[in-house]
């Protein structure tokens, strides 16, 4: 009988109050019904009638008896069938309301029936049935509200919990994470958006953004963008903050409840994270609203950040526009509505703070003159900060000239600002007055601060007074909020080494060890002190001694407790070291180091000592350098691809350095003709004239881009080969002259002259073939021809030069002799030329000929006119 009975049995349904009217009865009594208002409302409504309903029953079981289980069944069913109902009536008003039509259509399936049924019904009916074309699900909000709200106490917290949580976001609370407990503070609301808004890179344009803002269940009223916007600055997010800003203010809700104290925090967040522009774009926005207006505050947090930027300019333009009113129309602007505000002493010091970085010490004097015009007195940080900008621009007799201001006005110096005065007096040298200047301060009472002992110990180690700087230091040791000692003392062997005192360095080195543990960056400093004076061995030996260290985590550099870590810095220096002293297999060995520990290649420092390395045979090193910077996706230096193509040309791998000129000609730079050929003249000992004749043809039978670069290389190859092809020529002319007896007057040296040079000399003097040949004739025992001799002088040249140049270094020949023959004696030929009979085994060779004739005519002091440009 079990199986004939109703559906089961089913809770009332809950009383829903009429949120509409809720809303509409705040209104007529003049509150804004907010979303926790109406929900505060409603709920309190939803308790009022179950009290109600409670009595009630309590009422009529008092009064009638109690029903029997067959009674109560059929009341839960009716129930039920009720609630059904009324659901699938307002269901149906729905489809009506979207398609038009008067009559009801027959649906799909009613809520109560199963699939099957409603599919026997659809074989059997012939009437036609909606087909949704027009229906669509966004347009049935009433149906989605209604859904919503019974299902919202019961599924809130699914709702909140569809995000990803992270266990690292819940280790802080005391209690167990339950997601079915929805209350939390408001505090713990904003610092669970906070943390999880920091967690990610994410902006307004994420979808995420937007479901955690609205899962977050917050008003955003202007108390709570304030946290917000000041926990995600605390953080450094300054990119979620502009976010959460833009996002709250873009709803329609909240647009007119924009607050200029939430803007004027965003600013100091933006600056608090150095990002002047967008704070200056921050500030125009509150520009052009009444109700968001810059007020006094607005004006010191922008000015600040201008300041700290040195944005000099737009300082100066914001103080233009407090003491003016609006050009534009203000929206929402009042009538009588003066914004008008006067510069303060901290906008003044904000612009000096400016001049600092810029160096405009010009505008110091134009600060005091305004804060005079206004009725300001400058302060402590006014006169300092005047102080600072005249030390950063050379001007130092102007820094003890703002000092002396300052004691005059009665404003009590302060510890920063004997600071400035010490760096003045080590810039000028006088290390005395230095010295006198902080024992002024302390006989003042002055308590000292740590940043003052430290530029005084620096200034006695610049000048080699490296014990009277341990004074300091052991001052420093009383003082709060101090650096670490290990910075001291960094500092202090990189002013020795700065001012030539590298015995001094080591001495403070050693000295180190007795009050604390070198850091890594002492090390490194130690490491350049070695490298930069010829010390590999100590640089070797310390690099080695950290090495040791990092192997066994359980000791340092000293038996303390800190490990040494090499970093990037080392390997740098530690290369710079073994470069210096041209140690290169060491090179390659720190190389390996730092490539294995993961560090990444720095070309600026770096690029130099790869090349020289590669020069002196590692040229592999500089392969793998080129690689990594291609993996990590950068452009190698120029130095890198010049180097290769020098490296693939020495290696005869021509189709290599054509493919390393074609990629380089992309690369954001040009090489010129003159710096090609400067490259391949540096490196004729490892480039030959054969080299560069086969990497011309290489280029001739390959295809190259069309860029500048290529260009520049192809025309740097040309003239380099029509240079040796005279060098040719003229130690061709020489050996013929040797062979034939003739006046060796053609030096190897001079024949390398300019062809248009030549070509110029030839034109000026008018020489015609007549004039060439009887020159020729007297000296050319050999042959009759001028034109044969020449060409069997020319043996050794290709054909291609003998053939091509014959002509030009025939008349290249006769100029030089016509120029020289009648200041040859006749007797010193004749003894240069003894022997010519004899065995050619005895011969002098055409180099020993010239070279003799060369130190002859140097003693008797005659020199030939193409002799004068040589070098």
């Amino acid at each position: 009988m079990e199986a004939v009975q109703g559906p089961p049995s089913l809770p009332t349904p809950k009383f829903e109050p009429d949120t509409e009217n809720i809303k509409r009865k705040l209104i007529h009594q003049g509150v804004h019904p907010t979303p926790k208002i109406v929900h505060l409302l409603r709920k309190k409504q939803i308790q009022k009638h179950n009290r109600k309903l409670n009595r009630l029953t309590q009422q009529s079981e008092s009064l009638t008896p109690p029903l029997t289980k067959s009674q109560k069944q059929a009341l839960a069913e009716e129930s039920h069938f009720q609630t059904i109902k009324h659901e699938y009536r307002e269901f149906t008003k729905a489809i009506k309301a979207e398609t038009g039509e008067k009559t009801g259509a027959l649906l799909v399936g009613k809520p109560w029936e199963r699939l099957e049924r409603v599919g026997l019904r659809e074989i059997a009916s012939e009437s036609n049935e909606y087909s949704g074309g027009k229906l669509k699900k966004e347009k049935l909000r009433e149906l989605r509200e209604m859904f919503e709200e019974r299902k919202r106490e019961e599924l809130q917290w699914v709702l909140e919990d569809d995000m990803v949580i992270k266990q690292e976001w819940l280790d802080s609370e005391k209690s167990v994470w339950n997601p079915t407990k929805r209350q939390r503070s408001e505090a713990e609301v904003i610092r669970f958006l906070v943390e999880r808004l920091s967690a990610r890179e994410i902006t307004m344009k994420d979808w995420k953004f937007s479901r955690m803002m609205k899962q977050s269940g917050l008003e955003f009223t202007e108390n709570q963008l304030l946290k917000i916007v000041g926990g995600l600055g605390n953080k450094g997010q300054w990119k979620q903050a502009s976010s959460v800003v833009e996002w709250v203010y873009n709803d329609k809700e909240n647009k007119r409840y924009k607050s200029r104290f939430v803007y004027t925090k965003l600013m100091a967040v933006l600056g608090k994270a150095r990002r002047a522009q967008d704070a200056l774009r921050v500030f125009k926005l509150m520009r052009g609203d009444f109700y968001l207006y810059p007020d006094m505050a607005a004006y010191h947090s922008i000015a600040v950040t201008l300041g700290q930027a040195g944005l000099v300019k737009e300082l100066i333009s914001i103080i233009e526009c407090m003491r003016q009113k609006p050009s534009k129309k203000i929206k929402n602007a009042k009538k009588n509505w003066d914004p008008v505000l006067e510069p303060d002493v901290v906008i003044y010091n904000a612009v000096l703070n400016a001049c600092v970085s810029s160096r405009q010490w010009k505008g110091v004097s134009w600060v005091f003159e305004q804060l005079r015009k206004s009725g300001l007195k400058p302060n402590g940080a006014t006169y300092g900060l005047g102080m600072e900008v005249m030390l950063q621009s050379g001007k130092y007799d102007l820094v003890h000239e703002y000092f002396r201001k300052m004691r005059k006005s009665g404003e009590p110096p302060k510890a920063i600002t004997y600071k400035v005065l010490v760096r003045a007096f080590w810039e000028e040298g006088k290390v005395n007055e230095a010295v006198e200047a902080v024992r002024d301060m302390e006989q003042r009472g002055v308590v000292g601060v740590a940043s003052v002992y430290y530029e005084l110990a620096c200034c006695l180690c610049n000048n080699g007074r490296w014990q009277d700087a341990m004074v300091e230091v052991d001052k420093m040791k009383n003082l709060s909020l101090t650096k670490p000692l290990e910075v001291t003392f960094t500092g202090m062997i990189m002013s020795s080494m700065d001012g030539g005192h590298i015995a001094d360095c080591i001495l403070i080195f050693e000295h180190m060890k007795d009050h604390c543990a070198p850091n890594i960056g002492t090390i490194n400093s130690m490491l350049k002190v070695y490298g930069r004076n010829d010390m590999f061995s100590k640089a070797k030996e310390l690099f080695e001694d950290v090495k040791r260290a990092k192997s066994d985590s359980d000791i340092s550099l000293n038996g303390g407790d800190t490990a040494l870590i090499p970093d990037e810095y080392t390997y740098s220096s530690m290369l710079e070291a073994s470069a210096s002293a041209l140690q290169w297999e060491y090179f390659e060995y720190v190389y390996r180091e730092m490539a294995l520990s993961g560090y990444q290649l720095d070309q600026s420092k770096h690029a130099s000592l790869l090349v020289e390395a590669s020069r002196a045979g590692k040229w592999y090193l500089l392969e793998h350098a080129f690689e990594t910077i291609l993996e990590v996706g950068e452009i190698p230096a120029s130095l890198f691809f010049s180097e290769m193509v020098v490296q693939a040309t020495a290696q005869h791998n021509y189709e290599k350095a054509v493919t390393l000129v074609n990629t380089m000609a992309y690369a954001p730079f040009q090489v010129s003709e003159r710096q090609w050929k400067d490259l391949f003249e540096n490196n004729r000992d490892r480039v030959g004239e054969d080299s560069l004749v086969k990497l011309s043809d290489a280029f001739g039978n390959c295809e190259v881009v069309s860029e500048a670069t290529v260009s520049n290389l192809l025309r740097s190859l040309h003239s380099l080969r029509g240079s040796a092809r005279s060098k040719d020529l003229s130690s061709s002319i020489a050996l013929s002259n040797e062979a034939c007896g003739g006046d060796p007057l053609v030096k190897d040296s001079d024949v390398t002259l300019d062809i248009q040079s030549v070509n110029q000399a030839s034109t000026n003097r008018e020489v015609d073939a007549d004039s060439e040949t009887i020159a020729l004739s007297p000296n050319q025992d050999c042959g009759t021809d001028g034109e044969t001799n020449l060409v069997t002088r020319g043996k050794g040249i290709p054909n291609e030069v003998a053939s091509g140049t014959a002509q030009l270094a025939n008349k290249l020949a006769t100029f030089l002799l016509n120029e020289n023959s009648n200041d040859i004696d006749e007797m010193e030929l004749d003894t240069l030329t003894i022997g010519d009979d004899s065995d050619g085994s005895n011969m002098p060779t055409a180099r020993e000929i010239l070279e003799a004739w060369k130190e002859s005519r140097k003693k008797d002091g005659i020199l030939f006119p193409f002799q004068f440009g040589q070098k």
